[in-house]
């Protein structure tokens, strides 16, 4: 088939083709790697833009970070969060997912809708409301709960608070994906399960989960990644206290660079947080590999 051009439909195809193809190109290089190999170059030098400094000083950045008390106390404080985050994020996920799928439970069209609502509530608004629900004087947690507990200005709660606020935001992420998952889950296996004498403990710790396994796995790496790169919640919430208390890697690195301008040092450890994050996924991966092989 040909246009009044002359020109085949087919060759048209292939025309939007190589130009979709292109802008993905053009995007992939402004937009991704010129970011990043901007921040493997800057971690290379001193570089403050205020002053218009660009100085070649090699690994020496990397040696700071490394000899940085600050630096590993933001590691451990990230680790604690994404790690306690990624759990309940799962664990409530999934539990709530099983929930919504039982026969007895009704209008589980609204109830999903409910608790997938906060995933997509800006999380600057979520933090500020949580801020507010944490105050001693005037918020709701220490009223609910009967406690008195200054949430945000101590060190020993002011972690566990951001967690808290955390998992309330993600934790629909979580169910809808598990929900698609049982929703695929082969029913002749359960039905075999049932005509052999198992119970439900046995079905879910024998059947649903290893057959969830992929979802698991996805929800574990996409969790971890965000969470490493957590610091709104930091910033709203705590910024970064009481004292180091809230810390976390990406908010040393925004302190660096925009609260300091350090761009060298904050770019050195921008590297450090990718290839950790690098790291960790293919580990997973492979774990991943292993256990379907095995399987």
């Amino acid at each position: 088939m040909k246009n009044k051009n002359g020109e085949s439909l087919v060759s048209r195809i292939f025309t939007l083709r190589n130009m979709a193809v292109a802008f993905l190109v053009v995007y992939f290089a402004i937009f991704l790697a010129y970011p990043i190999f901007k921040a493997f170059a800057g971690s290379l030098h001193n570089w403050n833009p205020l002053i218009g400094t660009y100085d070649w000083v090699g690994l020496d950045n990397f040696k700071q970070i490394l000899t940085d008390k600050l630096f590993w106390t933001s590691m451990g404080n990230t680790a604690v969060f994404a790690g306690v985050s990624t759990l309940f994020r799962i664990v409530l996920g999934l539990g709530l997912a099983l929930l919504l799928s039982a026969k007895l439970v009704k209008c589980k069209d609204t109830l999903r809708g409910l608790f997938y609502m906060p995933t997509i509530t800006p999380l600057v608004a979520v933090s500020f409301v949580w801020m507010w629900m944490f105050d001693p004087q005037f918020g709701m947690v220490d009223k609910i709960t009967g406690l008195d507990i200054n949430w945000l200005h101590d060190t020993k709660w002011a972690m566990p608070a951001v967690i808290i606020m955390t998992i309330w935001k993600d934790f629909g992420y979580a169910t809808v994906l598990y929900l698609a998952g049982l929703m695929n889950l082969p029913r002749d296996v359960y039905e075999a399960a049932a005509i052999d004498g198992a119970n439900s403990v046995q079905i879910f710790f024998k059947i649903t989960l290893p057959l969830l396994k992929s979802t698991t796995l996805f929800i574990v790496i996409t969790s971890l990644i965000s969470y490493l790169q957590a610091y709104v919640q930091i910033l709203v919430m705590t910024e970064g206290g009481p004292g180091t208390s809230t810390y976390t890697i990406s908010y040393l690195i925004f302190d660096q660079a925009f609260q300091k301008y350090n761009f060298g040092v904050a770019s050195a450890q921008a590297v450090v947080l990718f290839l950790f994050t690098g790291v960790l996924t293919l580990i997973m991966f492979k774990v991943s590999g292993d256990s379907e092989e095995l399987a």
